[in-house]
Protein backbone atom coordinates (compact mmCIF):
# COMPACT_ATOMS: atom_id res chain seq x y z
CA UNK A 1 0.00 0.00 0.00
CA UNK A 2 2.30 2.59 1.46
CA UNK A 3 5.20 1.36 -0.93
CA UNK A 4 2.86 0.81 -4.12
CA UNK A 5 2.06 5.05 -3.65
CA UNK A 6 5.82 6.13 -2.95
CA UNK A 7 6.38 4.20 -6.09
CA UNK A 8 3.43 5.56 -8.04
CA UNK A 9 4.25 9.23 -7.02
CA UNK A 10 8.16 9.12 -8.08
CA UNK A 11 6.41 7.70 -11.71
CA UNK A 12 4.05 10.29 -11.96
CA UNK A 13 7.14 13.21 -11.36
CA UNK A 14 9.32 11.42 -13.87
CA UNK A 15 6.87 11.47 -16.67
CA UNK A 16 6.06 15.16 -15.83
CA UNK A 17 9.47 15.76 -16.53
CA UNK A 18 9.81 13.97 -19.59
CA UNK A 19 6.89 16.32 -20.83
CA UNK A 20 8.89 19.36 -18.95
CA UNK A 21 12.09 18.51 -20.73
CA UNK A 22 10.30 18.24 -24.27
CA UNK A 23 8.90 21.37 -24.29
CA UNK A 24 11.34 23.32 -22.96
CA UNK A 25 13.40 21.94 -25.93
CA UNK A 26 10.96 23.12 -28.33
CA UNK A 27 10.86 26.70 -26.67
CA UNK A 28 14.92 26.73 -27.53
CA UNK A 29 14.69 25.22 -31.09
CA UNK A 30 12.57 28.61 -31.22
CA UNK A 31 14.74 30.74 -29.50
CA UNK A 32 17.55 29.43 -31.71
CA UNK A 33 15.41 30.66 -35.17
CA UNK A 34 14.02 33.99 -33.96
CA UNK A 35 15.38 34.96 -30.51
CA UNK A 36 14.52 34.23 -26.97
CA UNK A 37 10.31 33.32 -27.18
CA UNK A 38 7.71 35.76 -25.80
CA UNK A 39 5.37 34.91 -23.46
CA UNK A 40 2.94 34.09 -26.24
CA UNK A 41 5.32 32.08 -28.09
CA UNK A 42 5.87 29.86 -24.73
CA UNK A 43 2.10 29.66 -24.52
CA UNK A 44 2.05 28.25 -28.12
CA UNK A 45 4.28 25.83 -27.90
CA UNK A 46 2.96 24.30 -24.53
CA UNK A 47 -1.45 25.09 -24.94
CA UNK A 48 -0.73 27.34 -21.80
CA UNK A 49 0.38 24.37 -19.73
CA UNK A 50 3.80 23.71 -18.69
CA UNK A 51 3.83 21.11 -15.98
CA UNK A 52 3.70 23.27 -13.19
CA UNK A 53 1.89 26.73 -12.31
CA UNK A 54 5.26 28.25 -11.48
CA UNK A 55 7.24 27.45 -14.68
CA UNK A 56 4.29 28.96 -16.63
CA UNK A 57 4.81 32.32 -13.77
CA UNK A 58 8.10 32.10 -14.24
CA UNK A 59 7.75 33.04 -18.12
CA UNK A 60 5.34 35.59 -17.36
CA UNK A 61 7.96 37.17 -15.11
CA UNK A 62 10.30 37.03 -17.00
CA UNK A 63 8.72 37.87 -20.71
CA UNK A 64 10.00 41.14 -20.52
CA UNK A 65 13.81 40.64 -20.03
CA UNK A 66 13.86 39.31 -23.47
CA UNK A 67 17.05 36.77 -23.34
CA UNK A 68 16.71 35.79 -19.84
CA UNK A 69 14.01 32.99 -19.88
CA UNK A 70 15.78 29.87 -19.08
CA UNK A 71 17.41 30.69 -15.64
CA UNK A 72 13.96 30.95 -14.17
CA UNK A 73 13.04 27.82 -15.54
CA UNK A 74 15.13 25.99 -13.15
CA UNK A 75 14.23 28.40 -10.15
CA UNK A 76 10.63 27.14 -11.35
CA UNK A 77 11.77 23.77 -11.10
CA UNK A 78 13.37 24.17 -7.96
CA UNK A 79 9.66 25.90 -6.17
CA UNK A 80 7.96 22.69 -7.40
CA UNK A 81 10.54 20.33 -6.30
CA UNK A 82 10.50 21.95 -2.30
CA UNK A 83 6.64 22.03 -2.74
CA UNK A 84 6.72 18.04 -3.53
CA UNK A 85 9.76 17.23 -0.91
CA UNK A 86 7.31 18.40 1.51
CA UNK A 87 4.68 16.20 0.41
CA UNK A 88 7.20 13.38 0.47
CA UNK A 89 8.29 14.23 3.82
CA UNK A 90 4.83 14.10 5.05
CA UNK A 91 3.91 11.10 3.34
CA UNK A 92 6.85 8.96 4.98
CA UNK A 93 6.12 10.62 8.68
CA UNK A 94 2.58 8.80 8.33
CA UNK A 95 4.54 5.20 7.04
CA UNK A 96 6.83 5.42 10.14
CA UNK A 97 3.90 6.20 12.47
CA UNK A 98 2.25 3.31 10.55
CA UNK A 99 4.98 1.27 11.66
CA UNK A 100 5.53 0.35 7.85
CA UNK A 101 8.62 -0.59 6.03
CA UNK A 102 10.15 2.16 4.15
CA UNK A 103 11.93 2.05 1.37
CA UNK A 104 14.86 4.25 0.68
CA UNK A 105 13.82 6.44 -2.26
CA UNK A 106 15.22 10.06 -2.97
CA UNK A 107 12.88 12.70 -3.50
CA UNK A 108 14.59 13.18 -6.94
CA UNK A 109 16.86 11.31 -8.79
CA UNK A 110 20.73 13.10 -8.32
CA UNK A 111 21.14 12.29 -12.23
CA UNK A 112 17.94 13.88 -13.47
CA UNK A 113 19.26 17.06 -10.99
CA UNK A 114 22.53 17.29 -13.08
CA UNK A 115 20.96 16.58 -16.23
CA UNK A 116 18.21 19.34 -15.53
CA UNK A 117 21.10 21.86 -14.19
CA UNK A 118 22.86 20.97 -18.29
CA UNK A 119 20.05 21.38 -20.23
CA UNK A 120 19.11 24.59 -18.66
CA UNK A 121 23.45 25.86 -19.09
CA UNK A 122 22.66 24.72 -22.65
CA UNK A 123 19.27 26.42 -23.70
CA UNK A 124 20.94 29.22 -22.30
CA UNK A 125 23.58 29.22 -24.51
CA UNK A 126 21.40 28.56 -27.49
CA UNK A 127 20.04 31.49 -26.35
CA UNK A 128 22.61 33.87 -25.10
CA UNK A 129 26.33 33.13 -27.16
CA UNK A 130 27.25 34.72 -30.12
CA UNK A 131 29.60 31.71 -31.80
CA UNK A 132 27.95 29.44 -34.16
CA UNK A 133 29.57 26.39 -33.01
CA UNK A 134 28.79 26.94 -29.66
CA UNK A 135 25.18 27.59 -30.12
CA UNK A 136 25.13 24.60 -32.81
CA UNK A 137 26.64 22.17 -30.31
CA UNK A 138 24.41 23.32 -27.15
CA UNK A 139 20.89 23.13 -29.24
CA UNK A 140 22.23 19.11 -30.10
CA UNK A 141 23.21 18.21 -26.45
CA UNK A 142 19.91 19.89 -25.19
CA UNK A 143 17.89 18.28 -27.70
CA UNK A 144 20.17 14.80 -26.78
CA UNK A 145 18.96 15.15 -22.58
CA UNK A 146 15.33 16.14 -23.80
CA UNK A 147 15.36 12.98 -25.97
CA UNK A 148 16.44 10.53 -22.80
CA UNK A 149 19.78 10.17 -23.55
CA UNK A 150 22.04 10.56 -20.44
CA UNK A 151 24.77 13.54 -19.82
CA UNK A 152 27.48 10.96 -20.84
CA UNK A 153 26.40 10.25 -23.91
CA UNK A 154 25.63 14.09 -25.21
CA UNK A 155 29.08 15.09 -23.66
CA UNK A 156 31.24 12.81 -25.82
CA UNK A 157 33.60 13.98 -28.11
CA UNK A 158 32.06 14.39 -31.33
CA UNK A 159 28.47 14.40 -30.12
CA UNK A 160 27.12 17.02 -32.04
CA UNK A 161 30.28 17.04 -34.90
CA UNK A 162 28.72 17.38 -38.61
CA UNK A 163 29.79 16.73 -41.75
CA UNK A 164 29.88 19.59 -44.77
CA UNK A 165 29.53 18.07 -48.59
CA UNK A 166 31.49 19.51 -51.19
CA UNK A 167 30.86 18.65 -55.19
CA UNK A 168 34.35 18.48 -57.10
CA UNK A 169 32.41 19.93 -60.66
CA UNK A 170 30.11 22.09 -60.78
CA UNK A 171 26.40 19.92 -62.92
CA UNK A 172 27.19 21.86 -65.75
CA UNK A 173 30.84 20.64 -65.99
CA UNK A 174 32.41 23.97 -64.77
CA UNK A 175 35.82 23.29 -63.20
CA UNK A 176 34.70 24.56 -59.77
CA UNK A 177 34.04 23.68 -55.99
CA UNK A 178 30.51 23.91 -54.94
CA UNK A 179 30.71 25.17 -52.42
CA UNK A 180 34.28 26.72 -52.60
CA UNK A 181 34.02 28.57 -49.71
CA UNK A 182 32.67 27.28 -46.32
CA UNK A 183 32.44 27.63 -42.36
CA UNK A 184 32.84 24.34 -40.15
CA UNK A 185 33.42 23.65 -36.06
CA UNK A 186 36.51 21.87 -34.77
CA UNK A 187 36.09 18.33 -34.89
CA UNK A 188 33.59 18.26 -37.82
CA UNK A 189 34.54 16.84 -41.16
CA UNK A 190 34.18 17.72 -44.88
CA UNK A 191 33.37 15.23 -47.65
CA UNK A 192 34.78 16.38 -51.18
CA UNK A 193 32.47 13.89 -53.67
CA UNK A 194 33.85 13.56 -57.78
CA UNK A 195 31.05 15.17 -60.04
CA UNK A 196 31.47 16.10 -62.89
CA UNK A 197 34.62 17.01 -65.07
CA UNK A 198 36.97 14.68 -63.11
CA UNK A 199 39.58 13.57 -62.44
CA UNK A 200 39.82 15.90 -59.25
CA UNK A 201 41.55 15.82 -56.20
CA UNK A 202 41.93 17.68 -52.86
CA UNK A 203 45.44 19.86 -52.39
CA UNK A 204 46.14 22.12 -49.56
CA UNK A 205 48.11 25.07 -49.96
CA UNK A 206 51.06 24.91 -47.29
CA UNK A 207 51.27 28.43 -47.41
CA UNK A 208 47.84 28.70 -46.29
CA UNK A 209 47.02 26.32 -43.36
CA UNK A 210 47.13 26.91 -40.06
CA UNK A 211 50.60 26.75 -37.64
CA UNK A 212 50.87 22.65 -36.82
CA UNK A 213 48.87 21.63 -39.53
CA UNK A 214 50.97 19.51 -42.27
CA UNK A 215 50.14 19.93 -45.77
CA UNK A 216 50.56 15.60 -46.17
CA UNK A 217 48.11 14.66 -43.30
CA UNK A 218 44.66 16.52 -44.59
CA UNK A 219 45.66 16.68 -48.63
CA UNK A 220 44.93 13.58 -51.19
CA UNK A 221 47.67 11.02 -52.36
CA UNK A 222 45.99 10.32 -55.53
CA UNK A 223 42.65 11.02 -57.55
CA UNK A 224 38.94 10.38 -57.81
CA UNK A 225 38.64 8.89 -61.01
CA UNK A 226 34.97 8.10 -60.86
CA UNK A 227 32.33 10.03 -60.26
CA UNK A 228 30.78 9.80 -56.87
CA UNK A 229 34.13 8.97 -55.73
CA UNK A 230 34.65 10.65 -51.70
CA UNK A 231 37.15 11.76 -50.09
CA UNK A 232 36.73 12.89 -46.38
CA UNK A 233 38.71 14.63 -43.96
CA UNK A 234 38.38 15.47 -39.80
CA UNK A 235 39.19 18.87 -38.99
CA UNK A 236 40.32 19.75 -35.25
CA UNK A 237 42.37 22.72 -35.98
CA UNK A 238 40.84 26.10 -36.12
CA UNK A 239 41.94 28.86 -39.00
CA UNK A 240 41.94 29.32 -42.23
CA UNK A 241 42.77 26.94 -45.01
CA UNK A 242 43.12 27.25 -48.61
CA UNK A 243 43.18 23.94 -51.41
CA UNK A 244 42.79 23.31 -54.59
CA UNK A 245 42.59 20.47 -57.43
CA UNK A 246 45.91 19.93 -58.69
CA UNK A 247 45.25 18.91 -62.17
CA UNK A 248 42.77 21.77 -62.21
CA UNK A 249 44.77 24.33 -60.56
CA UNK A 250 45.39 26.44 -63.87
CA UNK A 251 41.74 26.70 -64.92
CA UNK A 252 41.31 28.25 -61.12
CA UNK A 253 39.85 25.21 -59.43
CA UNK A 254 40.21 26.54 -56.16
CA UNK A 255 38.54 26.57 -52.58
CA UNK A 256 38.51 27.74 -49.25
CA UNK A 257 37.29 26.80 -45.72
CA UNK A 258 37.41 28.21 -42.54
CA UNK A 259 37.37 25.75 -39.18
CA UNK A 260 35.74 27.74 -36.18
Amino acid sequence: GARRAEIELISTRSRLLNKMLYKIAVCALIAATHGAPTLDAAATVSDGHWGSDELLEAVEHDAPHGRELFPMLIRAHKVRASRDRARSASHTADVARAGEPMMSIGDKNPAKTLEMLQLNDELNTVVKSDSMCSRRHAMARAAGLAAGLTMAQVNKPGFAAATKMVKLGADNGQLVFVPDEIEICKGDSVTWTNNKAGPHNVVFDEEAIPEGVTQESISMDGLLNDEGATFTKKFDVAGSYAYYCEPHRGAGMNGALTVA
